[in-house]
C-alpha cells in the first residue's frame, strides 16, 4: 500500500464469473469508514481514467474505486477478457460484482455509495443504478455515451450487416457483433425515466464524441437531475474542464451526504 499525505492506494479484485477484475482504491490518508464513488472508465480506457478525480475526493473525505473492466480497455487494461466479447451488459455485470464486493469492504459505508462514470462507463453506471437501486445512493455521469446506438446504425446500415469484429476508434480497439447488436434497438432515456436517484450530470460544450445534446435529452427525462455543462470541456475532461467539475462533484456529494 502506498501512501502520500493525503491519500492511500490499495489495489483490489473483484470477481466477475470467472474473470477476474483489477482495481485501486484511492483512499483518504486515516482509517475509517467512509463513503465510496465507484468510478467506471469510458470505452477503451483504464481504471486510470479515475485518478484524477480519485485523489480530489480522497483529500476530502471521500473512498474511491477505480478498475478495469473485462475486455472494456484498448491498451493496458490489467482484467480478465477480449475486447471482442465485451458489450455494455457484461460491463454492467462487471459493475453490479464491483458493487457487491464493494458493499463488503472496511473502508466503504454501504449506505453512501455513489456510481461515478464517463461516457460509456456513464451509461453502465446508470443501468446498474436502476436495476440495484437499494444498493447505490446517487449517480455522477460524465458525458456519458447515450449516443451509442444512433453510433451504432450510422456505421451500419442493418443488423444483418454487422461483421463478427470491427474496428473503433481508428483502429486501436477491436469489438465484437454481440457490441453493436446489443445497442441496435436500445432505448436509454427509456430506462433513464425510472431513475429514482439523485444524479450530477456533467457534459463539455466542446465534446466532439458525445453531442451535448444527448445529455440535454437526459436531462430532460431524468426526474431527479442537475445538469451542468462545462465550457470548453471536450470529451474526458482536463485542465480548467476538470478542476470546474471536480469543484461541483465535491459540491453535489456534500449536499448528498
Amino acid at each position: 500500500m502506498a501512501t502520500n499525505l493525503e491519500y492511500r492506494k490499495q489495489v483490489l479484485w473483484c470477481r466477475s464469473g470467472e474473470k477476474r477484475i483489477y482495481g485501486v482504491a484511492i483512499l483518504p490518508a486515516a482509517q475509517g469508514v467512509y463513503p465510496l464513488i465507484v468510478f467506471s472508465h469510458e470505452l477503451g480506457n483504464s481504471h486510470r481514467a479515475g485518478f484524477a478525480y480519485a485523489k480530489r475526493l480522497a483529500a476530502a473525505g471521500y473512498a474511491v474505486y477505480t478498475f478495469d473492466f473485462c475486455g472494456g480497455t484498448a491498451a493496458a487494461g490489467r482484467s480478465d477478457g477480449k475486447t471482442t466479447e465485451m458489450t455494455v451488459s457484461t460491463e454492467a455485470d462487471d459493475l453490479t460484482a464491483v458493487l457487491a464486493a464493494a458493499r463488503t469492504w472496511e473502508f466503504a459505508d454501504p449506505a453512501r455509495i455513489v456510481l461515478m462514470g464517463g461516457s460509456q462507463g456513464g451509461v453502465v453506471s446508470a443501468l446498474v443504478a436502476l436495476c440495484k437501486p437499494d444498493d447505490v445512493a446517487g449517480l455522477i455521469l460524465l458525458y456519458p455515451a447515450f449516443s451509442a446506438p444512433d453510433h451504432m446504425r450510422r456505421l451500419f446500415s442493418a443488423p444483418d450487416e454487422i461483421p463478427a469484429e470491427f474496428e473503433m476508434f481508428g483502429g486501436w480497439m477491436r469489438l465484437g457483433r454481440d457490441y453493436a447488436l446489443e445497442l441496435w434497438d436500445r432505448d436509454f432515456y427509456a430506462d433513464l425515466a425510472g431513475c429514482g436517484k439523485k444524479v450530477l450530470l456533467l457534459h463539455g460544450d466542446a465534446d466532439e464524441t458525445v453531442p451535448l445534446r444527448y445529455s440535454q435529452r437526459a436531462a430532460a427525462v431524468l426526474p431527479h437531475c442537475e445538469f451542468h455543462v462545462i465550457p470548453g470541456g471536450g470529451h474526458v475532461f482536463s485542465g480548467p474542464p476538470l478542476e470546474t467539475a471536480a469543484a461541483l462533484i465535491l459540491s453535489w456529494l456534500k449536499a448528498l451526504f
